[in-house]
């Protein structure tokens, strides 16, 4: 990539406030994962509980995704990006000021904090739209790094919540997130050329494309195995190995961070080699590392190595899921964002809850990480089944300068 062509091409101060507003709204929507360990212990939550609870924001920030998506038609992804986050931190506070005391409470934050998990419908389209279709990649991947605030969850979370107690991490929370929330709106700019809203009708025809759903099963493998493992691995290490909830975190942010740190190389890759290529490769090492890791390693370090591995090809997924959208649905981009992670979204509700639940009905994780094994084993059927279409129509050379 010419690196100077890229800083010319788009408006910078905005892909990095894309980014900050994705990483700490990331950080919030998977809190209760490592927060689960503690949160679990106080209110006696059985493992399917425990599934539930971490996996009820993902599915809620999957639902709001796609108001989010057409809230940034109608409003403009900046405004959109504002509620959005005014909404977060009035939950945070609430929860933090009057306590969370059963179970029922904790599904109730949880719901809430699924609009922080919405912001995918806001921060990639901000960026997007300061960027030509030779840069997709690399943009979408710098915006989308911020998952790499689920590491700071990850990190954090559990030895403040030692510190101070569980209900305080609420709290102190709402500092960077205020922090943030002022930088974004003094630097976010929407792009010159934002398309203009569409008539309410408009939104789910594009539903009628069979494009559009191959797009939201591929990025439910990706973006659901990645966010799935992210909200679970701290309880999953505190059960399967009997780490504390503090070394346990640790564990979950070293496999979490390769997940996120290597989106912006997938959608760099993507713009090298092809969305196609690049993404068939990664679901076939994802598929087979989740295989590995089902039949459970000796040690907690080995299956570590393990995760690490599976989040480095899911990760990179994500970034060559997004290079393709935009040459697709280019004028459609916000309200695809919204499909497409909406179906991101139920990916991981699926993955997290249906590892609690595999853990009490047979008492081991296996099935639960053999069924998601099997879903990107079709993901990648099915991108070998359109690829040769994709790559004689809309991704042919003559009508778009990137590769596909």
């Amino acid at each position: 990539m010419d690196r100077k062509s890229f800083l010319q091409a788009g408006h910078t101060p905005t892909l990095l406030a894309a980014f900050l507003y994705f990483d700490l709204a990331f950080m919030v929507w998977v809190l209760l994962g490592p927060l689960g360990v503690q949160i679990a212990a106080d209110l006696g939550l059985t493992p399917a509980q425990k599934g539930l609870m971490v996996a009820t924001p993902l599915l809620t920030g999957a639902l709001l995704r796609i108001v989010m998506g057409v809230l940034v038609d109608q409003l403009k992804p900046k405004l959109a990006g504002a509620i959005g986050q005014v909404i977060v931190m009035a939950a945070l506070f609430f929860a933090w000021h009057f306590g969370i005391h059963s179970f029922n409470e904790v599904l109730v934050l949880a719901a809430f904090l699924g609009v922080a998990g919405s912001s995918f419908a806001v921060a990639l389209p901000l960026a997007s739209r300061w960027y030509p279709p030779e840069h997709q990649g690399t943009a979408l991947g710098i915006a989308g790094a911020g998952n790499s605030g689920t590491v700071l969850a990850a990190l954090f979370a559990p030895s403040l919540a030692m510190a101070f107690g569980w209900g305080n991490v609420f709290g102190l929370a709402l500092i960077p997130l205020g922090i943030v929330f002022v930088f974004y709106l003094i630097v976010a700019k929407d792009a010159p050329d934002c398309p203009p809203p569409k008539p309410m009708s408009d939104y789910f025809k594009i539903l009628k494309d069979r494009d559009a759903w191959w797009f939201m099963f591929f990025y439910s493998v990706t973006f659901g195995g990645f966010s799935g493992l992210a909200s679970s691995l701290t309880i999953y290490f505190n059960a399967q190995y009997g780490l504390d909830a503090k070394t346990a975190g640790f564990f979950t942010a070293a496999c979490v961070f390769a997940g996120s740190m290597v989106r912006p190389i997938g959608g760099n890759l993507a713009d090298r080699v092809g969305g196609i290529k690049s993404l068939s490769l990664m679901y076939a090492l994802a598929a087979t590392f989740l295989v590995i890791v089902s039949f459970g390693m000796p040690t907690v370090w080995a299956a570590a190595g393990v995760f690490v591995c599976a989040m480095l090809a899911l990760g990179m997924g994500n970034g060559a899921v997004f290079q393709l959208v935009p040459q697709r649905f280019r004028k459609e981009i916000g309200v695809m964002t919204g499909l497409v992670g909406m179906a991101g979204g139920i990916g991981g509700f699926y993955l997290a809850s249906s590892l609690g639940y595999s853990k009490q009905v047979t008492g081991s994780y296996q099935t639960g990480f053999l069924i998601f094994a099997a879903l990107a084993v079709l993901a990648l059927i099915g991108l070998t089944g359109v690829k040769t279409r994709w790559r004689t129509t809309w991704g042919a050379a003559h009508l778009t300068a990137a590769k596909i």
